[in-house]
């Protein structure tokens, strides 16, 4: 078996060579061959075509946050190579949601104990894709600022989350799912393939990311303690503040441009989105 390291050196603001070195030293004894490649940031899709075509690897593995999950995900859409992921970033959301352990030792050892499983990815305006949870709205004002800032951590996000209490805005929104037509005036709009943001705030309990459905959630009222708890650990939400539709498609109009980010990475602000799942589009080594 030939396992293909995507490795992005600076994620989650963590040096790397202790890793390579222990990956190394795990495979050492292991009848397997492991190719590395590494990201910078700029040519980083045709970097990992041309790893894929030159290694043919039996599994790839992204090394890093959900940033570089995502970027790695994207090159292996409806690509029967599964996705194997050591998670090196700041929050690690999406491992957590798939139970991928933090530990390096027994996320190593999943990769080979581990079986390939599909999952569903959500299409974004026919030109991205979100694995995890994409929002419109405070959340992604929050990740915007938090981008900006110097300070990581927990600290960072905090400093964020004050900073748009300020300036928090009402938007007014039109949402037509499946067989839903609804208005509404709300403080953020959640796609959600998943239950929990990377913090471990738990906004759509029922989630699950293999259901061939994703679900949008409607925060309608959000105090100041409700958005604490997008930054405090496995706190749910008050459900009687928030709507939840369960959908396979949706399209959301505001009425002036809102704020938008996809798995943790700002994407400027936007007046419409057109949202459809894919169904079982990655695998991913699992347990």
């Amino acid at each position: 078996m030939t396992f293909l390291f995507i490795i992005n050196p600076v994620s989650g603001g963590h040096d790397k060579s202790d890793w390579e070195q222990r990956i190394d030293a795990f495979f050492a004894d292991r009848p397997y061959t492991v190719h590395r490649c590494y990201l910078d940031g700029k040519t980083d899709a045709e970097t990992i075509q041309k790893q894929l075509s030159q290694c043919k690897p039996d599994r790839v593995v992204a090394v890093g946050g959900d940033g570089t999950i995502k970027l790695v995900a994207e090159q292996l859409l409806d690509n029967p190579i599964p996705l194997g992921i050591l998670p090196g970033g700041s929050a690690n959301g999406m491992a957590r949601e798939l139970g991928i352990p933090t530990d390096l030792q027994k996320s190593l050892e999943l990769l080979i104990d581990g079986k390939p499983k599909p999952i569903d990815v959500i299409s974004i305006n026919n030109d991205d894709i979100c694995l995890h949870l994409s929002d419109i709205g405070l959340n992604a004002h929050i990740v915007k600022y938090y981008e900006q800032n110097n300070l990581r951590g927990k600290l960072g996000y905090l400093r964020s989350v004050l900073k748009v209490l300020r300036k928090r805005q009402l938007l007014r929104l039109e949402i037509k799912t499946d067989d839903e037509c609804v208005q509404r005036v709300a403080f953020m709009v959640v796609l959600a393939n998943a239950r929990m943001y990377g913090t471990g705030a738990v906004i759509n309990p029922d989630g699950d990311p293999s259901d061939g459905r994703f679900e949008v959630v409607i925060f309608r009222r959000l105090s100041f303690g409700e958005i604490l708890k997008l930054f405090w650990r496995f706190q749910p939400f008050d459900p009687k503040k928030i709507e939840i539709y369960p959908a396979t498609s949706v399209t959301i109009e505001t009425h002036k441009r809102a704020y938008f980010q996809i798995d943790g990475e700002y994407r400027g602000r936007i007046t419409k989105l057109n949202a459809q799942i894919k169904p079982a589009a990655l695998s991913v080594i699992l347990n």
